[in-house]
């Protein structure tokens, strides 16, 4: 027997007031959330200290691979910009497909990369030595994101050494410097200065991107903030901690860079009066 038009009214107000009364329920429990700023100071059950102690020691081991990830960025990326402004086409296209490669790739897959598929294709003994190498995805996050970095690093040098006055470089060559001179006493202090600026983005992007080391095992902030969620059910409190952490480190730098950018400005140049 098919059912009447008053029928098919009655299944849908009451799949209607279901679907009201789910939405209600979930906005009851969100609304039923207990908050517990106290939690910070309850021992943890890694017996470690209180939640807060697990909090700081991912702060600390976060800024640590930032600061390792940073010094690769820094010395390969200067390398590879100096690479690309060169007039040898050899380096040059080095430069451009190092860059390319590192740039275009995305930094989890290039964890992955590292830390799942290298030691797989070298030779047997090396990957089990990689595999069972004490603090195997702290090392690898701090050389992984160093290299992913360093790409960056690499084009905010070139475009700083290709923004200096072309008589810059003829003048050294007039005073009988030879090219690692060049580079080295009148082109990359003045392409540092004026690259400042987005350097400390870069540096800023490099602590935040230690947050995807936690898909390798890393027990960074993220990852200490996320255990600290599952131990105790305060997610809200765990991820908020966290958000006021990573902030206050990049303020700190931020103010730091700000500093050091006044210090060594030049007059005539961008930050420089």
């Amino acid at each position: 027997m098919r059912p009447s038009r008053r029928d098919d009214a009655c299944i849908d107000r009451a799949n209607t007031n279901g679907a009201g009364s789910s939405v209600a329920g979930a906005r009851t429990a969100t609304l039923n959330y207990h908050w517990n700023w106290h939690v910070f100071w309850e021992p943890s059950p890694n017996g470690t200290g209180t939640y807060l102690d697990m909090l700081l020691s991912g702060l600390v081991l976060t800024i640590e691979t930032a600061l390792c990830a940073w010094i690769i960025a820094l010395v390969l990326g200067a390398i590879v910009g100096v690479l690309r402004t060169l007039p040898s086409k050899a380096a040059s296209w080095f430069g451009f497909a190092y860059v390319e490669f590192f740039r275009n790739m995305p930094l989890l897959v290039q964890l992955f990369l590292w830390f799942f598929v290298l030691p797989e294709l070298l030779p047997r003994p090396w990957g089990l030595w990689l595999k069972q190498l004490t603090n195997a995805p702290f090392y690898t996050a701090a050389i992984g994101i160093g290299l992913f970095m360093s790409a960056r690093v690499a084009e905010q040098t070139r475009s700083g050494i290709n923004a200096l006055p072309r008589g810059q470089r003829a003048a050294a060559t007039a005073l009988g410097l030879t090219t690692p001179q060049t580079y080295r006493y009148v082109l990359l202090p003045m392409a540092f200065r004026i690259i400042l600026p987005p350097l400390t983005s870069e540096f800023l992007s490099t602590i935040k991107n230690t947050s995807v080391a936690i898909t390798i095992g890393l027990i960074e902030l993220t990852a200490e903030a996320r255990a600290m969620q599952e131990f105790s059910f305060q997610v809200f409190e765990a991820f908020t901690a966290a958000t006021i952490l990573y902030l206050l480190v990049n303020i700190v730098v931020v103010v730091v860079m700000r500093f050091v950018e006044r210090g060594v400005a030049v007059p005539g140049y961008i930050g420089g009066k």
